[in-house]
């Protein structure tokens, strides 16, 4: 079994440490707010789960992702 020479950071970057961490907190307002019966914030937290999204995807544009210009390993 062989291993290839470079490791391709498997996410470790702002950009996703980032996205990530507005994800789990959307889907935990989400939960709880779904368990409460309470739909406006249900749905407030799927905007939020789609801004998490994009926010990867902006900070990954803008050279914050795995091997971007900001990035440690640049």
């Amino acid at each position: 079994m062989s291993h290839g020479s470079e490791d391709p950071g498997h996410g470790n970057s702002v950009a996703a440490w980032t996205s990530v961490t507005i994800i789990l907190v959307a889907f935990s307002i989400g939960t709880l707010f779904f368990f409460l019966e309470n739909v406006a914030m249900v749905w407030a937290s799927v905007v939020l789960l789609g801004l998490g999204a994009a926010s990867g995807l902006i900070l990954k544009k803008m050279g914050y992702g795995v091997g971007g210009k900001h990035s440690k390993s640049h």
